[in-house]
């Protein structure tokens, strides 16, 4: 009999979530962040570099949540287009936007570079396939020969070994890396800046007072001066403000077995990683190695476990590529993504309170830059400030943070994916 999927993810094979011995609760420290992923390694690396004391409170296992557990495509972020932007917050802002997301793939590459973080960074470019002629006029409309240029259907076969999508469009600007080791890399630079990191105590509490917080765990209690909640999709009720304003959303992803190269190269003839126009959109990519497909993306109206939204992913990735069908799944996990109801992520300070979230399946690049923001802004630098703070982080009546309206909108999605609309 074939053996199970391992329902961990793909990368911990070669970096598992780190071990850190248990330290004893300081007392007080200038600034706390609340989350050990992207966007509190990238606040916490600024802060302590900057000279302040800084504790990293992490309810779990460091990287253990959706840092570990995407894809690691990076984009330049920004779901809604130039028109809907401008209708919303005006030109000027629209714009202001839009490049702060090119700023964050930028920061990335940059970070990594100049810290010299091995975690298999490739500036590869994305395919973004049409799954309906629809779709593809509207690549069109943005395409500009340079950083964007258009595959027609009859060369998709150049950039995909598939014969399912309308064409698609080139992102050069998107790239890739490998999560576990760029979370790894970044809670060891975080580390050596100083920063005090303490699994397995989570935040049960905050409360503000004139000039500080406290904020309380099981090990017992902590103040300081400012803190950073870099939760995203695990915001929990000890932030109940927050959790109103982001949607957690299960991804599922699956990695196959080691592929005959020829095969691979086949199906990603110029190993970009890919994506698609659906609404409950599919994504894809070569493993750094060269040798396993991943292919994630939403699986059902509701969440399940991995290992069944697995099998449905899994025929999915077969109705695309047939000549996987005899491939072994060695992987099937899932994390949560935040959403927000503007589908922009947001970052701001709400009392003492410093947030950066919802980031809308873009997190490697944005959680990056913006956790990188945060932590200029706890030490004050003018340098912190972003347009994506500009926006109101909005909510909607009745919601606390459980999306029991979920599955309703992924079913009208899909209809409408059926629909080609």
């Amino acid at each position: 009999m074939p053996l199970e999927p391992k329902t961990t993810p793909y990368w911990w094979d070669h970096t598992p979530p780190a071990t850190i011995e248990p330290q004893p609760l300081p007392r007080q420290a200038d600034a706390v962040v609340i989350g050990s992923g992207y966007t509190g390694l990238h606040a916490a690396i600024q802060i302590a570099r900057g000279g302040r004391s800084v504790v990293i409170l992490e309810k779990g296992v460091p990287g253990e949540g959706c840092s570990t557990r995407n894809g690691g495509q990076i984009s330049t972020s920004i779901k809604p287009k130039l028109p809907t932007l401008t209708k919303r917050h005006g030109a000027e802002t629209a714009r202001a936007i839009l490049a702060e997301g090119v700023a964050s793939r930028a920061f990335v590459e940059d970070f990594v570079r100049t810290e010299g973080i091995a975690c298999d960074f490739r500036n590869c470019g994305r395919f973004h396939a049409a799954a309906s002629p629809r779709a593809y006029a509207e690549l069109a409309r943005i395409a500009d020969g340079e950083n964007i240029t258009l595959v027609p259907r009859e060369r998709q076969r150049e950039e995909l070994g598939t014969d399912a999508y309308h064409g698609g469009a080139v992102f050069h600007r998107h790239a890739a890396l490998d999560p576990g080791h760029y979370h790894a890399g970044l809670l060891t630079k975080a580390r050596e800046a100083g920063a005090v990191v303490l699994p397995e105590t989570p935040a049960t509490a905050i409360a503000e007072s004139s000039g500080a917080v406290t904020i309380t765990t099981p090990r017992g209690s902590i103040v300081t001066r400012d803190v950073v909640l870099a939760t995203n999709a695990y915001t929990g009720p000890v932030a109940p403000w927050h959790r109103r304003r982001v949607i957690p959303i299960g991804s599922y992803i699956i990695a196959t077995e080691p592929l005959d190269p020829a095969l691979v190269k086949r199906l990603f003839p110029t190993g970009r990683i890919a994506s698609d126009s659906r609404h409950v959109v599919y994504y894809y990519r070569v493993s750094p190695d060269g040798r396993s497909i991943l292919f994630g993306g939403r699986t059902s109206a509701g969440e399940m476990g991995a290992k069944a939204g697995g099998a449905r992913l899994r025929e999915a990735m077969c109705a695309l590529f047939p000549e996987l069908s005899a491939a072994r799944i060695t992987h099937a996990w899932m994390g949560f993504v935040a959403y927000t109801f503007d589908e922009l992520a947001h970052t701001g300070r709400e009392g003492r309170i410093h947030y950066a979230m919802g980031y809308c399946g873009s997190g490697v690049g944005m959680a990056s830059y913006l956790g990188m923001k945060a932590g200029l802004r706890v030490l004050g630098d003018p340098a912190g400030e972003t347009a994506l703070m500009r926006p109101e982080f909005p909510t909607r009546p009745l919601y606390r943070g459980d999306p029991w309206f979920l599955p309703a909108a992924v079913t009208t999605y899909r209809v409408l994916d059926k629909l080609g609309l």
